[in-house]
């Protein structure tokens, strides 16, 4: 065992470290239900919607002259935050890697995003292209700062500790983003009891609330995680392109590994399916179901809190049949949801798919990443395999966003929870054959 990772070993022996570790989900995960699942997207869906007699008159809005269905624009905006940040985060890591700053890096994406969130309170049915790119904006934020917040999970957690760890986080997000979300609950139902009379200032003022949430409770994660240990940088390459010469490397290096490799091409599909439906609920509830804000938010909340047991279930699960094989099952129920929703046209059904959700949501998620943090081979370079990680997500978001929104314009967004199905079934089938790939490992 060398130096450096004899210092791992003993990083990954800290509870104090781990749990502080946890706290930056806590911090983020605010803005994931606030922002992206709730209060916004039927916020948003609200003011870009005209109404005659509770009749919908017209959900087309102007976006810098060009005239886009409101909810496909929100699809693609989605979509054009997640492949610019596909495009920066090689960058990003790179630098990171070979200056030991992960952290300032980590930093700088939850300010931003943070501040995105507080400037989304000057978002009214009169200033849409501020709102989207706010909004895109902020997820740029959140998601840049998850790729290095995802890349200190080797470091700080043996092999054995990395499911527990990372459903930890989980957890530690889904209680942290309740809490706030309760609070901006009450603002905007019961505005009234505030001294409240503007419709649209309770939801502003729950964007604000979010970006404080973010980067207060982020700084106990900022005291306690180490700086980062600085890689030797490679003559002949720049910082800007290294990190894409990295990522070459890395995928060099995982094609030599079965198992890992159609594991993340099993990841790719179904991560198509489960971002999209954790980015699309509330404006499929909002436009196909017709239902209150109230009950939307009262739905994701249902979700939130089921997931936190459902985190720690598959933990446990995955600790008695393997990673993989607990994976190839929730990927299973979820084909199962979608076909679900697509038969879903009351609240009460709503609320039933939603409890399903929550309880394979957190799961699959932290899943996902212990797994492949379990897979990948021993290495210190961990933010450039993460980063490897996260561009293959962020991918399966554009084009699971980017088709989902495609198919509602053309048609609507039950139809497109067809092509929902069919990414998850090609990740269960792909899946099926990871589970089926000697290998050495206990994934």
């Amino acid at each position: 065992m060398d130096a450096v990772t004899s210092d791992i070993q003993i990083i990954t022996s800290s509870r104090p470290i781990q749990r502080a570790w946890s706290m930056y989900d806590w911090a983020n995960s605010a803005y994931n239900l606030v922002i992206t699942s709730t209060i916004f997207p039927a916020y948003y869906n609200a003011v870009t919607t005209v109404k005659k007699d509770g009749v919908v008159v017209s959900d087309t809005v102007s976006f810098f002259g060009y005239n886009v269905k409101n909810s496909s624009l929100f699809d693609y905006s989605i979509a054009a935050a997640y492949l610019i940040i596909a495009f920066l985060s090689p960058i990003l890591s790179s630098i990171a890697d070979y200056r030991g700053n992960k952290k300032r890096f980590m930093q700088l994406f939850c300010y931003t995003g943070a501040i995105s969130c507080c400037c989304l309170y000057f978002f009214t049915s009169v200033a849409v292209e501020l709102g989207i790119i706010c909004s895109s904006v902020a997820a740029l934020g959140y998601c840049g700062s998850i790729v290095f917040y995802n890349a200190y999970l080797p470091e700080i957690a043996t092999p054995g500790e990395r499911d527990r760890v990372s459903a930890q986080g989980f957890a530690y997000g889904y209680i942290g983003s309740v809490i706030l979300q309760l609070i901006c609950f009450v603002f905007v139902l019961k505005p009234e009891l505030f001294g409240i009379t503007d419709d649209t200032f309770a939801p502003r003022l729950s964007f604000v609330l979010v970006g404080l949430w973010w980067v207060g409770f982020a700084q106990i994660a900022f005291l306690k995680l180490p700086k980062g240990i600085a890689l030797p940088q490679k003559t002949g390459h720049s910082l800007l392109s290294s990190g894409f010469i990295e990522l070459g490397k890395v995928w060099a290096h995982i094609k030599k590994l079965p198992r890992l490799k159609t594991y993340l091409a099993s990841f790719f599909f179904y991560s198509m399916g489960v971002q999209t439906v954790m980015l699309a609920a509330t404006i499929f509830g909002s436009k196909e179901l017709k239902l209150e804000t109230g009950q939307l938010i009262g739905a994701i909340l249902v979700i939130q809190l089921v997931a936190i047991a459902g985190a720690y279930i598959m933990a446990k699960l995955s600790e008695k049949f393997g990673n993989l094989q607990v994976l190839f099952f929730v990927v299973l129920v979820w084909i199962g949801v979608c076909i679900a929703a697509y038969y879903t046209y009351t609240a009460t059904e709503f609320y039933i798919v939603a409890g399903i959700v929550g309880l394979i949501m957190g799961g699959i998620q932290s899943l996902s990443r212990s797994t492949y943090a379990k897979l990948m081979p021993p290495t210190h370079d961990t933010t450039s395999f993460f980063s490897f990680y996260d561009v293959t997500e962020k991918l399966a978001i554009v084009i699971g966003m980017f088709s989902f929104g495609y198919i509602d314009s053309l048609m609507d967004m039950r139809s497109a929870i067809i092509a929902l199905i069919l990414f998850f079934a090609t990740g269960a089938i792909i899946l099926f054959f990871a589970m089926r790939t000697n290998a050495t490992d206990k994934a």
